[in-house]
């Protein structure tokens, strides 16, 4: 009886153990996403801490944009955006301004007048709300190229191009 208590205790050791290898072995993301692309395929050998894959957050799109001193000064956090891509021209994502640089992004080299200093870039990013990247993600890319329109006054109108927004 005592013998058999034994290999009953043995046997679920070795069923904690052999689970343990393979949740150490399972790659697990950290967040919800789209792969891509791999850095390593199946079969190989990676070491600890070494990148398999690319993953693309889904839930954290953003497009950034440059501007002059003179425009990066009038935008705020939380300003609204209408984003429009390069392959869907007809759509208007909204978006907010989530980011503005504190120093300029690229600076000529000599920088003594008024007329230099507008040629300071600013950067800034617009972000596209979750929620509505959540109903979309079947159409989310990245890299798209596209324009960003800026409100610097809060309370001016949208022209009627940009007024239609995706919902």
């Amino acid at each position: 009886m005592v013998d058999a208590e034994a290999a009953i205790d043995a046997a679920k050791a070795s069923i904690d153990s052999i689970t343990a290898s393979i949740d150490d072995a399972t790659l697990v993301a950290p967040r919800s996403g789209r792969i891509q692309y791999l850095v390593a395929q199946e079969g190989e050998v990676v070491g600890s801490g070494g990148r398999i894959l690319s993953l693309v957050d889904l839930g954290d799109v953003y497009m950034t944009v440059f501007l002059p001193t003179s425009q990066a000064g009038r935008v705020q956090i939380g300003s609204e955006v209408r984003l429009t891509l390069d392959a869907a021209p007809g759509i208007v994502i909204p978006a907010t301004v989530s980011y503005v640089a504190d120093v300029a992004q690229f600076t000529p080299k000599t920088v003594e007048t008024a007329e230099e200093r507008e040629k300071l870039m600013f950067r800034v990013r617009a972000k596209v709300d979750p929620e509505l990247l959540s109903r979309y993600v079947a159409y989310v890319k990245t890299g798209l190229p596209g324009m960003a329109y800026l409100k610097t006054l809060p309370d001016a109108e949208w022209p009627a191009s940009l007024a239609n927004v995706v919902k």
